[in-house]
């Protein structure tokens, strides 16, 4: 399968490019971006480490590679600042992020092809492309909070002293301030997490203020998130070639199936398979768990009819 990751000069886009070079799975990867020397310096740098890892064709270029594409990944944005929100960015982003998809519609999507968005505000941009693109709601999945979910895992871990991937527990709703922990469905290796010697509501509350500003912490310690979101992205990409059918908490376009929200794109546990997402899951949640989807939806929503007021709404 050909994966092109729109933004591949970028730290998140070549972040994962290796990440999937590393992963194997992935036949060729292309590296597109405005900056087209940086994008081929990166396909050069991944290629020189081509055979000590899998044997895939690694290229840059322009929008020529969508056409044969498997999936289009869409990681071209404006970088955060450390005190910004994410949906702060979504004047700066909407015009860039629809000059991207223009571009993509001209040149074209394979038929059954998959497009991944995780340029920021990744939940509104996630319904603009799916409207722009006037694409089924299963074939364009936003990253959404599978990223925060796996920096949930692993502060749980450390601060718990466990084993990382022996960690399960979700982070759902919107990828920005009001995501919401899903402590009712937390375990380790299938053991409630709660009933873990050292486990307090004190610190179940400071891990997961934590994860919401993992992102800005990140950002001011080092510029900018790039190895952590490379492997979230790997994570989603990998379910779709693999075919696995993997539960993950993405975001897509709602349609009234998952805790009665519709209408906006939100993370709630997908089924992630080759063509894209199969089927979205809405598990038992506490009231105030399911308070907060609801909250989390109706915050994103009133940032969409803000965007859709000023773009227009074309495909849906």
């Amino acid at each position: 399968m050909k994966v092109s990751i729109i933004g591949g000069g970028g730290l998140v886009g070549s972040s994962a490019a290796f990440a999937l070079q590393c992963g194997g799975l992935v036949r060729e990867i292309a590296l597109l971006d405005v900056n087209q020397e940086l994008a081929a310096g990166h396909a050069l740098d991944l290629l020189h480490g081509a055979p000590s890892v899998a044997d895939q064709v690694i290229v840059s270029g322009g929008y020529e590679h969508v056409p044969s594409s498997d999936v289009v990944c869409i990681t071209a944005g404006l970088r955060r600042q450390p005190n910004e929100s994410r949906l702060d960015l979504i004047n700066r982003n909407t015009d860039l992020f629809l000059s991207i998809l223009e571009q993509v519609g001209k040149a074209g999507l394979k038929e059954g092809a998959i497009v991944v968005v995780v340029s920021n505000p990744v939940d509104i941009l996630t319904y603009v492309a799916a409207d722009r693109l006037k694409l089924p709601a299963s074939r364009v999945i936003g990253l959404g909070t599978q990223l925060d979910t796996i920096r949930f895992r692993a502060l749980i871990a450390q601060a718990m002293n466990l084993a990382p991937t022996q960690v399960d527990a979700l982070i759902l709703g919107e990828h920005g301030d009001s995501m919401v922990p899903i402590w009712s469905n937390a375990t380790v290796n299938g053991l409630p997490l709660d009933k873990f010697p050292g486990w307090t509501p004190p610190l179940a509350s400071e891990l997961f203020t934590r994860t919401k500003g993992s992102g800005a912490e990140v950002i001011k310690r080092k510029g900018g998130a790039g190895f952590a979101v490379g492997i979230a992205i790997r994570d989603v990409i990998d379910a779709i070639v693999l075919d696995s059918r993997r539960i993950l908490p993405v975001s897509t376009v709602q349609d009234g199936k998952c805790y009665g929200i519709r209408d906006v794109a939100i993370s709630v546990p997908t089924v992630v398979g080759r063509s894209g997402a199969v089927a979205r899951l809405e598990i038992e949640l506490w009231p105030k768990e399911l308070q907060g989807m609801r909250n989390s939806a109706n915050v994103l929503r009133q940032t969409l009819v803000t965007v859709l007021d000023r773009v227009g709404r074309v495909g849906r």
